[in-house]
């Protein structure tokens, strides 16, 4: 049994009884939300994101959502490959059938957060997400946000986060609809799914499905130019989620979403193995309860989540056999008030608790979090001007073998000002602070029970320039970023690996997004370019005379970004990207790297009708040029390979 700290019952009793308490009030429609993608727009006339704490009480942060066609285009495939050729973040990739993690602005991937629905889904134990187990099929909306808000999104919020989000219910008279899609692909990969909803006056249900197989025949080159099968690649998975709606009246609705997942994959050995017996299998399920009741200027909401993570791991030739469970539970109970039409206030409070259960000690461990949210969001001069100060009081408890408390208050505040109608600019300053997690604490061998919490500060600031002219629309967003952080955890070690503290750590880049488009009757071109650059040195360290001081942190990229060029005609859009990938150090003195890295990719989208039905098909062909690369060192990646795909809607 996990202890529960004081508080927590109070909370959970409230949301029970916010979910049971129903009141009857004058009919208010809800609106319904537009559930098409935008990009971002100038000073916020479209919705970022459906989390009221991203879209309204961040007006200076920045935030990019992926564009639908985007999505299209991606739908049989992996978060990782998505974000690695589309956006400026470094997706720390193992190969194939490899773990795959985030990194935003030199952040380690424990600082990068992952929400499914504005609910927080890294593994309780790890503190991390693998993105190649999250398939951009189950998704109806992507967003990325950079830069820390740990304010709003909680402690531990450092680098940045990624939002994935499902559409909001649509409640629709006798509405339906059913779609199946299907795909064959490189490495004798065969994938499929289907989305299908119901939807009546009060009550809506959708269900969605997807699964993958691939089996052993992916090559490498050596480094002697010889082709090589890598043994032990075999994968396959499947997820489903489905999601219940129900209109309590014009003013109430409440939700249910399930979403389950089972990955299976064999881990081919490293350049440096001469075979591999590595098996690991991941169970994942999670639940979540919301319900929204809006009044006139006023809005309650509650959430309730639950999730579990099951790892099974084997190495047969040492017969080894692990299997790692992890729980963690999340609640949030919130109010917004909209007092004018130039101020607002949200106020809400998370419960969050994450427990693990040690099978060799028979033992609970676990971490609490428990905090108070206060924000304020501010519009003048006909919302040109749009600031947001937020507050958060946290209160974390770790339960081992000894009590760990941090209690910690994280101050933020960014603004907007839109000093044309082309031209808007922003700035955002944030605290941040990262308790240790439950795996970097208590991993046995390995753990350290005298790690520090990181801490320190971040600051952000740009522009955006959105402009059309006859025929033609551009758009540049440019960002500066800061970021200083004591206590900085590291892994370090040889046959053991424990974290460590790095003193102090400073991050700081530009970033750049461009893109120009030209339409001229059924014909459109676009050309778009994003980059970064990122220094993550070490200031200071606790060990004497270290050579890591003044150098990059390990698997850091100083340079990366991405290209796009491509047309549409009719119903044809067919996009070229090349992404690019920088030095990575990997040691901490920067005395061995991996040597930058190039891949050609093209998409192909194409819509038909079938009579009264529609039929989308995609084609990709990722690193065209057969580029030879490891994005991890002694982990080769794929070299040319392609994916066709279709999308048949039924109704």
């Amino acid at each position: 049994m996990f202890v529960v700290i004081k508080g927590e019952i109070f909370l959970l009793a409230s949301l029970v009884m916010l979910m049971l308490f129903i009141n009857k009030a004058s009919a208010q429609k809800i609106a319904v939300n537009d559930t098409a993608l935008h990009e971002v727009k100038v000073h916020g006339k479209h919705k970022r994101s459906d989390d009221v704490r991203v879209n309204e009480f961040s007006p200076g942060q920045k935030v990019k959502a992926i564009d639908s066609v985007t999505l299209q285009q991606y739908q049989l495939q992996n978060m990782a490959n998505l974000l690695s050729q589309q956006e400026p973040v470094f997706v720390k990739s193992y190969g194939f059938n490899g773990l795959a993690t985030l990194s935003f602005r030199g952040a380690s991937a424990a600082q990068s957060e992952v929400l499914w629905n504005g609910v927080p889904i890294q593994n309780a134990a790890l503190g991390i997400a693998d993105v190649s187990m999250l398939p951009v099929f189950v998704a109806n909306k992507v967003a990325i946000v950079y830069g820390g808000s740990a304010a709003l999104l909680g402690s531990g919020n450092v680098g940045g986060a990624l939002m994935i989000e499902n559409d909001m219910p649509v409640f629709t008279r006798d509405s339906s609809s059913l779609s199946v899609s299907g795909g064959v692909g490189s490495f004798s990969q065969f994938m499929g799914g289907f989305n299908g909803s119901i939807s009546r006056d009060r009550w809506v249900f959708s269900a969605s499905g997807f699964g993958q197989y691939g089996i052993d025949n992916f090559k490498y080159t050596t480094e002697q130019g010889a082709h090589k099968l890598l043994p032990n690649d075999t994968m396959h998975n499947g997820t489903a989620m489905a999601r219940a709606a129900y209109k309590i009246s014009a003013q109430q609705v409440v939700s249910l979403s399930v979403w389950y997942q089972r990955d299976y994959r064999d881990i081919p050995p490293a350049l440096f193995e001469p075979y591999s017996a590595q098996k690991q299998a991941d169970v994942s399920l999670r639940l979540l309860a919301d319900w929204n009741k809006q009044s006139g200027n006023t809005t309650w909401y509650a959430k309730s989540s639950f999730i579990r993570d099951e790892v099974h791991y084997t190495d047969n030739e040492i017969l080894l056999h692990t299997v790692n469970i992890d729980y963690q539970y999340y609640q949030e109970i919130g109010w917004k008030k909209q007092f004018n039409q130039y101020g607002q206030l949200l106020l809400f409070t998370p419960l969050q608790l994450a427990w693990i259960n040690i099978a060799d000690s028979n033992k609970t461990k676990q971490q609490d979090k428990i905090a108070l949210v206060l924000a304020y969001d501010y519009k003048h001069f006909d919302n040109r001007l749009d600031v947001a100060v937020n507050g958060r009081a946290e209160k974390i408890i770790g339960l081992g073998d000894t009590t760990i408390r941090h209690n910690i208050f994280l101050p933020g505040a960014d603004a907007s000002y839109a000093l044309t109608e082309w031209l808007v600019l922003r700035a955002n300053a944030q605290r941040t602070y990262r308790a240790p997690t439950l795996n970097e604490l208590y991993y046995n061998p390995g753990g350290n029970v005298n790690l520090k919490p990181e801490q320190g500060w971040g600051e952000d600031a740009g522009y955006t320039v959105k402009a059309k002219l006859s025929d033609v629309t551009f758009y540049h967003d440019l960002s500066v970023f800061n970021r200083d952080i004591h206590d900085w955890i590291i892994w370090l070690g040889g046959a053991i690996w424990t974290p460590h503290n790095i003193a102090e750590v400073h991050s700081r880049g530009v970033e750049t997004e461009n893109n120009v488009s030209y339409t001229k009757g059924k014909w459109k071109f676009h050309f778009g370019v994003n980059t970064a650059y990122v220094l993550s040195t070490t200031v200071s360290s606790y060990i004497y005379n270290d050579g890591s001081v003044g150098k990059q942190i390990p698997y850091t990229p100083r340079y990366n970004g991405q290209a796009n060029i491509g047309v549409t005609y009719k119903k044809i859009t067919v996009n070229y990207n090349q992404t690019y990938t920088g030095y990575r150090f990997i040691t901490t003195d920067e005395s061995e790297y991996l040597v930058p890295y190039t891949t050609g990719n093209v998409q192909l989208l194409y819509n038909a009708a079938v009579y009264s039905h529609s039929l989308q098909l995609t084609g990709q062909c990722n690193n065209i040029w057969n580029e030879q690369y490891q994005v991890v060192s002694a982990r080769p990646m794929p070299g040319v390979n392609w994916l066709l795909g279709f999308k048949f809607v039924i109704l």
